[in-house]
């Protein structure tokens, strides 16, 4: 997919607003310039910064349409990816979960100057998240499955969905995750990368215990 190819299946998908468009830009802008100072994403990415960036944390959309009313969770949002391209795109409430100091001023200063009213960052690890009842989880690039359930568990209930984007080992992981894991689960294919993958799960819950939170 090259970057004219990702704002086209962007404006495909979503019918970008003009408001939309110009928040993604800024916010591809503002992502480029503080690689400077951060290793925010890897310098291989930035000449394909839409396709393997912006429009691979978008797709995750497509896989949530089954969720509840609620609170989208991200876990380790780093750079806002997908925390930040999500709640461009979507007026659901947004936490993202970061405990790296210099990530958490660089998400609060996002939201602020992007005008994201519903989003919002928790600082700190996700094993100390207040438990709540997210409608989705999310998280890229943040922890092999096992350990991702073990840590985000007590911010699910039995209808919230988790929709993790992983790459070509993604069913070795959810093989790996099974013995301790029970859910309904199923493996999507990426629109960036033919290698890659989503896994979307529900009614997450430790092997011989009841699914979720009723």
């Amino acid at each position: 997919m090259s970057e004219e190819e990702a704002r086209a299946w962007l404006q495909a998908q979503f019918d970008v607003p003009c408001e939309t468009w110009d928040r993604l830009e800024r916010y591809v802008a503002i992502l480029l310039s503080a690689m400077d100072e951060q290793n925010l994403i890897a310098e291989s990415t930035r000449p394909h910064v839409w396709t393997r960036h912006i429009v691979d944390s978008a797709q995750l959309l497509i896989h949530s349409h089954g969720a509840g009313d609620g609170e989208w969770i991200d876990l380790g949002s780093g750079a806002g990816l997908p925390g930040i391209v999500l709640a461009c795109l979507s007026d659901r409430p947004m936490l993202m979960v970061e405990s790296r100091r210099k990530r958490i001023d660089f998400l609060n200063g996002l939201i602020n100057e992007l005008g994201l009213a519903h989003a919002r960052v928790f600082g700190g690890r996700v094993e100390v998240v207040p438990p709540t009842r997210a409608a989705v989880i999310s998280a890229r690039a943040y922890a092999p499955l096992p350990k991702l359930f073990a840590s985000a568990l007590h911010l699910s209930e039995k209808s919230s969905l988790w929709v993790l984007p992983k790459g070509r080992n993604a069913q070795i992981e959810l093989e790996a995750a099974r013995p301790a894991w029970q859910g309904v689960f199923h493996v999507e294919p990426s629109v960036t990368d033919a290698d890659s993958a989503i896994i979307v799960a529900t009614g997450l819950a430790p092997v011989g215990k009841k699914k979720g939170r009723p």
